[in-house]
């Protein structure tokens, strides 16, 4: 299962990357995949692992912030594995190139 989740700490300041950073920490140590975008952070798990992780994530950026909004989107594609990198590599089959993408260590901008 994939969960795009966005986590954003209120009243603060204008710019997140502090509060953020603090965020991606709780979610690198608990060793499911994920992928870093621009407005949010895919991450692959189960339902419960995933979850947990989510509340986990809301949590810390409490810790920054009274007023936290945490959106979530669940991709649920029964039997798939692998799905960070093969729903992009397949829309790059289908385009017929390789696309930018935030996932792209050593790719090269075009």
């Amino acid at each position: 299962m994939l969960f795009q989740i966005s986590v954003i700490p209120l009243g603060g300041d204008i710019h997140l990357s502090d509060e953020l950073a603090d965020v991606l920490g709780v979610i690198d140590r608990s060793g499911l995949r994920y992928q870093l975008g621009p407005g949010s952070t895919c991450i692959e798990g189960e339902w419960d692992e995933a979850m947990a992780l989510i509340r986990d994530c809301h949590a810390e950026a409490r810790r920054h912030s009274k007023h936290v909004i945490t959106l979530i989107k669940v991709e649920d594609d029964e039997g798939q594995r692998d799905k960070l990198r093969s729903n992009v590599r397949s829309v790059e089959e289908k385009a017929g190139r390789r696309l930018e993408t935030c996932d792209a260590p050593g790719r090269e901008a075009s």
